[in-house]
C-alpha cells in the first residue's frame, strides 16, 4: 500500500495531476468567446506543436528524445492537454507527437490554462498543477454573470491576475547539465510581477456574448512570434550626438532580457542620410549563444554561455558609433530580431523558412540634426 501511495504522489509532484484530468476542446469556447477564441486561435499557444510550429519542429527533429527513445518530453509545456501527458514524460515511454490526435494539436489550450490552480516551483522547471474540476475555470473578472457551460472560480485564486500564471511554463527551463538553457526568472526574483499586462494587455471587445464588457485581455498572447508591435511601448531609444561620435541608448523597461530563448538573435541597424544618400552603419548584435567545449551547441548538449550580448532586464545598453554627424543628417534607427541566429538557420534546414529567416521589426526611431 506504501509503494503505491508514493507513485501517486510522484505522479502528482512530476505531471502536475495531468494524468488524471482531461480538458475541453478550445473549440467549445468559440460559440460564446468568438473574439477571445480568434485571438487564441491565431496564437503561439494554438500552434505550439511540432506540426504546427516550423522552428520547435526543427529543434525537435535533433532531440535525442526523437530519435532515441522516441520520447516527446517536451509535450509537459507544448502539448500539456495531451491525454497520454502522463507516457510522453515518464521515463522508458514511447509516445510522440500525433499529427491525429486531437489532444495533442490542441497546444495550450484554454481549458488548460483556466484550470492551473497553483504552481509548483522546482530547480529544474516548474509545474503547474491543475484543478480537478473539468467544468470550473479560474478567471480574473470579480463580478460575472453565470454561465450555462462552466462555472468561474474568482476568489481565492489570484494568479492570473498577477501574471504567475505564467511561470509553470515560462519561468526557467534547466537542461541535465545545470544549464538554465531559456528563463525569465530563475530566482522567483518576478515573484508577484504581472506578465499578464505585459503580453496580454487589455483590448477593445466584450470577453463573452453573455457578458458585454468593452475591454477583454489579449488572447493572441504577444511575443517574439505574434503582436511584437503591443511590446514596442517597452522599449525606448535615444541619442546623445558627440563631436566625434554619436551614442544610440537602448532602454530595456521589461523585468526580463530582450529575448529569451537562445536561440534569438536581436540587431540594431543604423543608417544616415546625408545630402539624399543612405550611410549604412555597423550591424550591432545582441545574443546569448550556449553551447560546449567553446562552440555553440543545441539546449539539451549545451553546459555553459559562451557569449552574452543580450540586453538584460531593466537595462539601458549604449552603443557608441565613431561618425561625425553634421547638420541636416538624418539618423534611422531599426531595432528588431531574427526568431532562428542566421548562423544556426542551415544546421536547422531551415535556410527557404519565412518564418525563421524573417526579420522582425521591434522598434523604429529617426532623429534629425
Amino acid at each position: 500500500m506504501k509503494k503505491i501511495y508514493l507513485l501517486l504522489l510522484l505522479s502528482t509532484v512530476l505531471f502536475g495531476n495531468n494524468s488524471a484530468h482531461t480538458f475541453a476542446k478550445s473549440e467549445d469556447c468559440k460559440a460564446c468567446h468568438t473574439q477571445i477564441y480568434n485571438e487564441f486561435y491565431g496564437s503561439v499557444h494554438a500552434n505550439s506543436t511540432p506540426q504546427k510550429d516550423v522552428i520547435h519542429n526543427a529543434v525537435w527533429a535533433k532531440h535525442p528524445q526523437n530519435k532515441k527513445l522516441q520520447q516527446y518530453g517536451c509535450g509537459k509545456c507544448h502539448t500539456p492537454a495531451a491525454d497520454d501527458l502522463d507516457k510522453m514524460i515518464s521515463k522508458g515511454q514511447k509516445v510522440m507527437p500525433d499529427p491525429d490526435n486531437v489532444t495533442h494539436q490542441e497546444g495550450i489550450s484554454c481549458a488548460y490554462c483556466h484550470r492551473i490552480e497553483s504552481i509548483a516551483l522546482h530547480k529544474k522547471s516548474n509545474i503547474n498543477i491543475i484543478s480537478k474540476e473539468e467544468k470550473k475555470y479560474f478567471g480574473t473578472l470579480k463580478a460575472h454573470v453565470a454561465s450555462p457551460y462552466h462555472a468561474i472560480a474568482t476568489e481565492g485564486n489570484d494568479h492570473m491576475k498577477n501574471g504567475n500564471v505564467c511561470i509553470g511554463c515560462h519561468s526557467h527551463k534547466m537542461n541535465k547539465w545545470g544549464l538554465n538553457v531559456c528563463s525569465t526568472n530563475i530566482a522567483n526574483e518576478m515573484d508577484g510581477a504581472n506578465c499578464v499586462s505585459c503580453h496580454m494587455p487589455k483590448v477593445d471587445g466584450s470577453v463573452s456574448a453573455f457578458q458585454d464588457t468593452k475591454k477583454h485581455a489579449f488572447h493572441g498572447f504577444a511575443g517574439a512570434h505574434f503582436h511584437s508591435d503591443m511590446l514596442e511601448k517597452y522599449i525606448d531609444i535615444s541619442m546623445l550626438r558627440n563631436i566625434d561620435n554619436f551614442i544610440v541608448n537602448i532602454d530595456n523597461r521589461t523585468s526580463h532580457a530582450l529575448l529569451l530563448h537562445p536561440l534569438r538573435l536581436a540587431l540594431l541597424k543604423v543608417s544616415v542620410t546625408r545630402e539624399g544618400k543612405s550611410i549604412p552603419l555597423k550591424d550591432e548584435t545582441f545574443v546569448r549563444v550556449i553551447g560546449k567545449n567553446g562552440k555553440p551547441a543545441m539546449p539539451w548538449a549545451a553546459d555553459t554561455t559562451i557569449k552574452d550580448t543580450m540586453i538584460q532586464a531593466n537595462e539601458k545598453r549604449s552603443v557608441t558609433y565613431d561618425f561625425q554627424l553634421r547638420k541636416g543628417d538624418k539618423v534611422d534607427l531599426v531595432l528588431g530580431y531574427y526568431l532562428v541566429n542566421p548562423k544556426a538557420v542551415a544546421s536547422l534546414h531551415l535556410d527557404d523558412d519565412k518564418v525563421a529567416t524573417a526579420f522582425h521589426i521591434l522598434k523604429k526611431a529617426d532623429f534629425s540634426f
